[in-house]
């Protein structure tokens, strides 16, 4: 079954073709430092063949939410030190997603910094904050002499992750936050370099890889992009513009030799993701899940079918640490619980049991 195959992703080698998504979980309190609860919930996920770790603010400016980790402070970068040595201690590959929450925030929740944006329009809608839901406020446009200290940010935050011992970062320029924010023309309405053309939008996202890919090496870098998800007001709801859009994005930042593509589409076979990922022409990874679990027969299938080289996985991962091998022997799974997504403790978090093997 390709799905437990051996696969290259960049400087790396792995296990199998199962890759854990990116999940919000909300467990590193105010202070952003994971703790021993987050350094269990990860090892415990040690098998799947990568781990891409919740998103991490690399400002205090770019968090989103309560309880978010960082890759900014001292005790920070100690924390995520602990989660990969544990993660590789069982065998594991981790790497952090950098993420700039973008105007999907509050000054509740980003200890008073500025919230910003590409352009300065708002989210409808509320926000968990440390003071309880608070509608969206009108985010700042950044300004142009700006954006290199943002790119900067990232630039940093992914340094910390490798300083921390973590294998790699992505970049997440998907599902409405900051990156997201300059490719939408909904959220970009600028009338510089950064706005207007489908080039202009993606431009700043560019910056950011390129940036990063300097900093790191370009096998220990991966972008996730969900292109027309239409999440968070980041709507793209033309066709065309979305294929111009994101061809200029993967066209600019494909003779980098990225370690990999991740592409969140409800319609993986269709063809803006095979489009995107010959243009790519390197590792793509495919998500089909958002509103929908991905099956074991699905994930199997997109791998068969020459569709993706590996496999993203939500929520069957937040339930079953040891999803890798129920998968491989086709064994029955836990059922996630909603309700405990985002909450404080270990319920709904390191206590979903694996079986014996």
């Amino acid at each position: 079954m390709k799905l437990f195959s051996p696969m290259t992703l960049g400087d790396l080698k792995l296990d199998n073709r199962l890759v854990m998504a990116p999940l919000t979980r909300m467990r590193s309190g105010p202070s952003g430092v994971p703790g021993p609860l987050v350094v269990e919930y990860y090892r415990q996920r040690a098998s799947l063949g990568l781990l891409v770790s919740e998103g991490t603010y690399p400002s205090r400016a770019g968090q989103g939410f309560p309880g978010q980790p960082g890759l900014v402070t001292d005790e920070q970068i100690e924390g995520w030190r602990t989660v990969a040595d544990a993660v590789h201690a069982d065998g594991g590959v981790i790497f952090a997603q950098v993420m700039h929450a973008g105007r999907v925030t509050h000054e509740a929740t980003t200890g008073g910094h500025e919230v910003v944006g590409p352009s300065a329009i708002a989210i409808d809608g509320r926000t968990h904050t440390y003071e309880g839901k608070k509608p969206y406020p009108t985010p700042r446009a950044l300004r142009e002499d700006e954006l290199p200290s943002v790119i900067e940010e990232f630039v940093q935050a992914s340094k910390n992750a490798v300083a921390a011992g973590m294998d790699g970062v992505e970049i997440h320029g998907a599902n409405g936050y900051l990156l997201h924010e300059f490719l939408s023309p909904a959220s970009n309405i600028r009338e510089d370099a950064y706005g207007g053309s489908p080039e202009n939008r993606a431009r700043f996202v560019a910056e950011v890889v390129e940036a990063v890919v300097a900093a790191l090496g370009a096998g220990r870098v991966g972008i996730r992009i969900s292109p027309a998800h239409n999440i968070q007001d980041a709507l793209e709801t033309d066709s065309e513009d979305v294929r111009a859009t994101y061809r200029a994005l993967v066209d600019r930042i494909a003779p980098l030799g990225l370690a990999y593509l991740s592409v969140l589409h409800k319609e993986p076979a269709g063809e803006l993701v095979q489009d995107l990922r010959r243009a790519f022409g390197g590792t793509v990874l495919v998500n089909s899940g958002f509103g929908e679990i991905t099956s074991r027969n699905e994930a199997r299938a997109l791998l068969d079918e020459g569709i993706g080289d590996a496999v993203v996985v939500g929520r069957p991962a937040i339930a079953n640490p040891d999803l890798a091998y129920r998968w491989r022997e086709d064994l029955p799974l836990n059922e996630p619980d909603q309700s405990t997504f985002y909450t404080d403790g270990a319920q709904g978090y390191t206590d979903y049991p694996a079986l014996q093997h």
